[in-house]
């Protein structure tokens, strides 16, 4: 226990204070520390920005960690909890590396850093573009509740009944269903990466990759394009039939890896987070007619007085 008080902690301060230009630890904090320290010699991860992480915070906590290693233990680590968490996790890993080479404790480049604070997908995705040096994550209150998409609105409709296609109309044009069954691809272009989805009539034929095909947009006649793929791939399962389950489930890991290994093949200008390209889902051309007439039948026709 004397190697965890106050006048050991105090003896690596004084030696901290020669390594460093910025040293203003708070005694206060310290004592905290060596409270924690001998409380829990083998769990001690402080929090350190309760005064000010750099000049205080990751100082105590080093000298405790010292003192620590006398009494034949080893911290854990120090977290973040305010302020620019990549900048102070920079500063924060090169102290420790510092005194770890200046003691000869290799460890100390190893504790863990963990970062907390309302974090978030946008925060992590930040964190990443500055190269910090957090290697472990506290995330509790968005945890179980994404903010960009808190839900996820899933809606069956039917499309066909007794064999005869069928289509839900609304005022508001992304509500509109598809109607009839159909085949589902996905064409790639010579890069590797996906071009679009490409919704066909059940009865057409089977696409093929290098033939040329007519790519419509579903409700707006002038946006078409011709696509010659050089890979196809069909998208649909069947996952339910006339008896019962007709899909192999997949375990959870499998579902993950397929869904990582389908996004890898998105451009990525798609798969940015920040004003991402939208991803091409077109109609063929049998399917785009075939859509028209449909909603022009079942349509009504007003009445202007």
């Amino acid at each position: 226990a004397e190697y965890m008080g106050a006048e050991s902690s105090e003896k690596y301060l004084n030696k901290l204070t020669s390594l460093f230009s910025n040293v203003a630890s708070n005694s206060g904090e310290r004592a905290a520390f060596i409270a924690y320290a001998m409380a829990f010699p083998d769990g001690f991860l402080a929090l350190i920005d309760t005064y000010d992480s750099l000049t205080s915070g990751v100082m105590n906590f080093l000298a405790v960690a010292l003192a620590l290693h006398d009494a034949g233990y080893k911290a854990l680590g120090v977290r973040l909890d305010s302020g620019d968490l990549a900048y102070q996790s920079v500063e924060v890993y090169n102290a420790m590396l510092k005194v770890g080479q200046h003691f000869n404790l290799p460890y100390f480049s190893n504790f863990s850093i963990v970062a907390s604070n309302d974090i978030n997908e946008d925060i992590l995705y930040s964190l990443k573009e500055q190269n910090h040096k957090i290697n472990c994550y506290g995330i509790g209150t968005n945890l179980v509740t994404c903010q960009s998409q808190p839900a996820l609105g899933c809606v069956f409709k039917l499309v066909e009944v007794n064999n005869i296609p069928c289509i839900k109309l609304s005022q508001e044009v992304h509500k509109i269903t598809f109607p009839g069954r159909k085949k589902i691809y996905r064409l790639f272009g010579g890069d590797g990466n996906a071009i679009l989805d490409l919704i066909c009539k059940d009865t057409q034929d089977e696409i093929k990759e290098g033939n040329k095909i007519l790519c419509r947009d579903p409700i707006t006649a002038s946006k078409r394009a011709y696509c010659e793929p050089t890979r196809v791939e069909p998208l649909l399962s069947q996952v339910w039939g006339e008896n019962g389950r007709s899909y192999e489930r997949k375990s959870l890991l499998e579902v993950r890896n397929y869904v990582v290994e389908s996004l890898k093949v998105l451009r990525i200008d798609v798969r940015r987070k920040l004003h991402p390209t939208p991803y091409k889902v077109s109609f063929s051309d049998a399917m785009y007619n075939f859509f028209q007439d449909i909603w022009l039948e079942t349509a009504p026709i007003g009445q202007l007085n």
